[in-house]
């Protein structure tokens, strides 16, 4: 069973005196106050935690050692902190201050393994409620206005190096090399006495690298070679796969346990390599030019999309789009995240909807890049229901659509728009979300929605600007 939370506080005996120390651990005491006052946010938590222990059946007739509170403040601690999981649990484990906010106090700290465990557990659609009703308590408390509203979208990238034909085929080829020698070691039959050409496979990757950028004919011969290990590599990982299926009536749990999760592995990846094998034969060998959506950019996140977006010194980036939709005071009241690349001003509706039904009316400044802009028809709509559009309009402009963008109004909703741009270098660079180090898309929501959740408490400790 897991607890909730331990109601029991421990007395701080040790308080921090130094003056940047006591201004830095300031706003962990309001954010600590917060979550004791209003228990929706470790309701929702709770709620995943339990249900995955469950699932997992482990202990089930005895309590937890760690509570549902003692993740989120610690999962609350490492986006701030700015810190990976390893990092953050030796900073609580010396540190007296983060053992009382973490309510950890003298117990043993829990290892990063467990910790990034229980934070895989914590769905999207979670960490979506959990932001949800810290900024509904931030309305009710009337911490945020709905004065002014702005919309931007950012690429968040994931965690893969930069995908070329030979390093995608090399990688298919070192993963399914790993999969069979265990396989060899669960059930030598299986596998049979062939060898494996690692090093082969290897070479001719790196011989590729070399010449990159040169004339594609010498190319094409080890990348020939190249195709010829992989294609063989994966025919043999099918048979492996096929007498590997774990056989009705066998008695060893453990095995049969064994044997199902590494038959499953070796099929995804022989999926995936199959994939990356006929874009590139397509590419080198018939000169083919290859849709993106055909494309896979990782066989480690095959969910990765390529995103052109012009910007200076990265033109290229791996990821994903993200929005946000932002009020006075840097409080981001709604994000969303997004598989495929959405078109910016088809975002614009719904981040309303979500304004109004927050606020309970609709703002009377939209302010947004002309990434937003549809057409002047559009702008028209919206200016009967929000009073300054502050959305700069693509191409000539007339001479009332020029006046319309030097009046004071517009210019001052351009100016406050730019607020939006500073929120998503904070999120990049001081709270770590210009990468997501989590694997799977689902992770991948998560890690956004914490990082959210915890700048907007960080905004609210701030208090008001």
């Amino acid at each position: 069973m897991r607890i909730k939370q331990d109601s029991q506080r421990v007395l701080n005996f040790n308080p921090p005196t130094l003056a940047v120390t006591v201004e830095h651990f300031g706003k962990y005491e309001w954010i600590d106050d917060l979550l004791r006052a209003d228990p929706r946010f470790l309701n929702l938590v709770h709620r995943d935690l339990a249900q995955a222990l469950e699932t997992q059946n482990k202990e089930r007739d005895r309590r937890s050692t760690y509570t549902s509170a003692n993740v989120l403040r610690i999962l609350i601690c490492k986006i701030i902190e700015a810190e990976d999981y390893r990092g953050i649990t030796v900073r609580i484990d010396d540190s007296h201050f983060f053992r009382q906010f973490t309510q950890i106090y003298n117990k043993n700290m829990m290892s990063f393994t467990t910790l990034n465990w229980l934070a895989n557990q914590i769905s999207p659609e979670t960490w979506k409620k959990v932001n949800e009703g810290l900024a509904r308590h931030a309305v009710e408390s009337e911490l945020i206005e709905g004065e002014k509203l702005r919309l931007d979208t950012t690429a968040v990238e994931t965690n893969i190096h930069y995908p070329s034909d030979s390093s995608q085929l090399w990688d298919i080829y070192r993963v399914l090399a790993r999969l069979i020698e265990k396989a060899r070691r669960l059930k030598p039959i299986a596998v049979g006495t062939r060898r494996l050409q690692t090093k082969t496979a290897k070479k001719y990757f790196t011989k590729i690298s070399r010449l990159s950028g040169r004339k594609k004919l010498k190319l094409k011969r080890p990348y020939k070679a190249l195709f010829r290990l992989v294609e063989t590599i994966l025919t043999w990982s099918t048979v492996v796969a096929d007498r590997l299926e774990p056989k009705k009536g066998k008695r060893n749990i453990e095995q049969l346990v064994a044997s199902s999760s590494l038959v499953s592995d070796i099929r995804h990846f022989v999926e995936l390599g199959t994939r990356v094998l006929d874009v590139a034969q397509r590419r080198i060998l018939n000169g083919e030019k290859v849709p993106n959506d055909e494309k896979l950019f990782s066989i480690f996140e095959p969910h990765t999309e390529l995103l052109k977006r012009g910007k200076a010194g990265k033109p290229i980036e791996f990821g994903h789009m993200v929005s946000f939709q932002q009020v006075e005071g840097k409080f981001i009241t709604d994000y969303g995240v997004f598989e495929k690349r959405p078109v910016d001003y088809d975002l614009i509706d719904a981040a309303i909807k979500s304004h109004e039904n927050l606020f309970d009316a609709m703002p009377s400044v939209l302010a947004a890049d002309k990434g937003y802009y549809e057409s002047m028809e559009k702008i028209a709509k919206l200016e009967k229901r929000i009073e300054v559009v502050a959305i700069g309009k693509k191409g000539q402009r007339t001479e009332e659509q020029t006046e319309r963008e030097t009046d004071r109004a517009f210019k001052l909703g351009q100016k406050f728009r730019a607020g939006i741009e500073g929120t998503i270098s904070f999120l990049k660079r001081c709270l770590l979300l210009r990468r997501c180090f989590n694997k799977g898309f689902t992770h991948y929501q998560s890690t956004i929605g914490a990082t959210v959740f915890a700048h907007n408490l960080l905004v609210l400790a701030r208090g008001p600007s």
